[in-house]
């Protein structure tokens, strides 16, 4: 044998190697990548359900979104590349639903909540109660804008039905969102706010001085579905299935939420 074949069979010998040593390996697994667009009052527990999933589907990256859900309702009807919608209310749900923006069979109830008055920890003010609101030495009340913030719309619906909105509302701060909403008490910016009982679990600086009656206001329902226009639509199935398993279903709960249907 010539020292060029020599040399050539040298070669092919490292380059069948190199390509036998990649194919050992097994084929590269490709990432997927899903985007959550989620009602902000879910953050804290969402935040950790994905952390979970991420862990143990390490093929899944997942970017949450967290908004008011009327805002993000808007986002994702001008196309907004959105893969799961979580809003705090069926509100925003059926309006994508009505528009054909769901991916069919994916939408399903998930949590519950409730709506709660809550002022500042070390508040003088006196208020134990929703009615509390209407005296004049409450100057300042916390709510989302009833428009895009369902915390707000809750709200609206409790003072209308106690019948104390109207005398509530000239007193309103608004805010974009039911986080915003804690913030302002947190600081005491304002004597009081109305948001969820989740929202005021979350917070040292506050304290729940009422509870809205049950009957005052549409259920805090929060749905979830995949969005018709996924690239990824079996992952994001794949994703909301897991938000109704037992590992979710025990995060969701630690932070106050109840499922919708136990």
């Amino acid at each position: 044998m010539t020292r060029t074949s020599r040399c050539a069979l040298a070669l092919v010998l490292v380059l069948l190697l190199v390509v036998g040593a990649a194919f050992a390996g097994g084929p590269p697994q490709s990432k997927t990548d899903l985007t959550v667009s989620a009602a902000i009052s879910l953050k804290s527990a969402l935040d950790e359900v994905t952390q979970l999933y991420t862990a143990a589907n390490p093929s899944v990256s997942i970017a949450t979104n967290y908004g008011a859900s009327g805002t993000l309702e808007v986002q994702i009807e001008q196309g907004a590349p959105v893969d799961i919608f979580l809003p705090a209310a069926p509100k925003q749900m059926d309006a994508l639903d009505a528009k054909g923006l769901l991916l069919e069979g994916t939408r399903k109830d998930l949590l519950r909540n409730e709506v709660v008055l809550i002022v500042p920890k070390d508040s003088s003010a006196g208020i134990s109660s929703f009615q509390d609101l209407t005296h004049a030495n409450v100057k300042q009340v916390a709510l989302g804008e009833p428009a895009t913030v369902p915390a707000g719309q809750y709200a609206k619906e409790v003072l209308t039905n106690l019948g104390i909105y109207d005398a509530v509302n000239s007193k309103a701060v608004l805010a974009k969102d039911v986080r915003q909403v804690l913030t302002y008490v947190e600081t005491g910016n304002v004597d009081a706010g109305i948001v969820y009982a989740t929202d005021a679990q979350s917070s040292s600086k506050v304290k729940v001085v009422a509870k809205a009656p049950e009957k005052s206001h549409s259920p805090v329902i929060y749905p979830v579905a995949a969005i018709k226009s996924s690239k990824n639509p079996n992952s994001a199935h794949a994703f909301a299935n897991f938000l109704f398993g037992p590992q979710a279903r025990a995060i969701f709960q630690k932070y106050g939420f109840t499922m919708a249907n136990p």
